[in-house]
């Protein structure tokens, strides 16, 4: 049975630069930016891009799934931090700034995504963040810091509800408002 080979270092290069051209043309022109354009910007011939992903869907998708797992690996970090001993609140509250922040930096790629029917191939990359933030949770409920009613899908309700097409300050204050949500201090407060 033969083994399939690993990419050439100039194919694993040219798919990087796409998605790295595909992420800032598509944010700094909207969706519908032309193939040809990501091309260019990655300083590739569209053939190259069309080998690499068949169809501007099939390029979403995978800038998407960049995202997402760029997402996971903050979640992971944000959680090995607690366990080396940092407050769990101040991680999850610092994850949440974190993640506003990216998304208003890469809105148009999501509005591209969601216009092209894009969806990230890879889930595990979505349930390694799952967990990550599950586990953040969970320390923060058992440091009493976080109230025991809040869920992963409150920090995604969370995210979904973020002023990303507001300035930085905007974004600062939503975090400012919604972080005592979270809290048992904030709710004992307000019985």
């Amino acid at each position: 049975m033969s083994q399939a080979r690993a990419p050439r270092a100039d194919a694993v290069r040219n798919r990087k630069r796409i998605l790295v051209a595909a992420g800032e043309q598509i944010t700094a022109h909207g969706p519908d930016v032309g193939m040809d354009e990501i091309a260019a910007a990655a300083g590739v011939a569209v053939g190259t891009l069309y080998r690499h992903f068949p169809t501007k869907t099939d390029l979403v998708a995978a800038v998407v799934t960049e995202y997402v797992a760029r997402v996971a690996d903050d979640a992971e970090a944000a959680l090995a931090r607690v366990t080396a001993g940092e407050h769990s609140l101040d991680e999850l509250t610092a994850f949440l700034g974190r993640v506003v922040e990216q998304s208003a930096t890469d809105r148009a790629v999501k509005a591209a995504a969601q216009t092209l029917g894009a969806q990230p191939g890879n889930r595990a990359d979505e349930d390694r963040a799952g967990s990550a933030v599950a586990a953040l949770i969970r320390a923060g409920q058992a440091d009493g810091d976080v109230h025991p009613d809040v869920t992963v899908n409150d920090i995604y309700l969370l995210f979904s509800t973020a002023p990303t097409d507001q300035p930085p300050t905007a974004r600062a204050r939503w975090l400012t408002l919604v972080t005592p949500g979270l809290t048992t201090q904030a709710r004992q407060a307000e019985s």
